[in-house]
């Protein structure tokens, strides 16, 4: 079983989030926070700050991981391990790529049935800063099969 390891941030500015609807390629048409894949020189923190130049032209400061994901998707065998940052200043002014259109949310009005299914459920530890780890199953059609969710004090 193949692991790809991966990251993700999501700039929270209380009472606002900044997600972006992928355009194109893996979750395209989901609302999601910013990241990729780590390349094979990259630290999982340089793959953010590149990630983040690529998909909304912008450069964060100071992120802090507040959780660690794991996904396995069934129909296909791969295993994404998602390394999750939260942001809450940058430079630059969010612009649409290629890959991503950003847009601010209220966190009241996160569009959770635009997203993927897992994020109803560890978005509630993000917002209050709590740092998480866990692991999703996914079958057809994205749905959630299985799902272990565990507040923890390190990473």
């Amino acid at each position: 079983m193949q692991k790809i390891i991966t990251n993700l941030c999501i700039i929270h500015q209380h009472p606002k989030i900044l997600l972006g609807m992928k355009k194109r390629g893996f979750g395209s048409g989901r609302w999601n926070g910013f990241g990729g894949k780590v390349a094979d020189h990259e630290s999982v923190i340089g793959s953010l700050h590149r990630e983040l130049k690529e998909e909304a032209n912008i450069e964060v400061e100071n992120p802090v991981k507040l959780g660690i994901l794991e996904f396995e998707f069934i129909k296909n065998g791969e295993v994404i391990e998602v390394h999750i940052f939260k942001a809450s200043k940058f430079k630059g002014e969010p612009t649409e790529t290629e890959e991503m259109s950003p847009k601010w949310f209220y966190v009241d009005e996160i569009p959770f049935a635009d997203m993927w299914p897992d994020d109803i459920y560890w978005m509630p530890l993000f917002l209050k800063n709590k740092k998480f780890k866990g692991k999703f199953t996914f079958g057809e059609n994205d749905s959630v099969l299985e799902s272990n969710l565990e507040e923890v004090e390190d990473l």
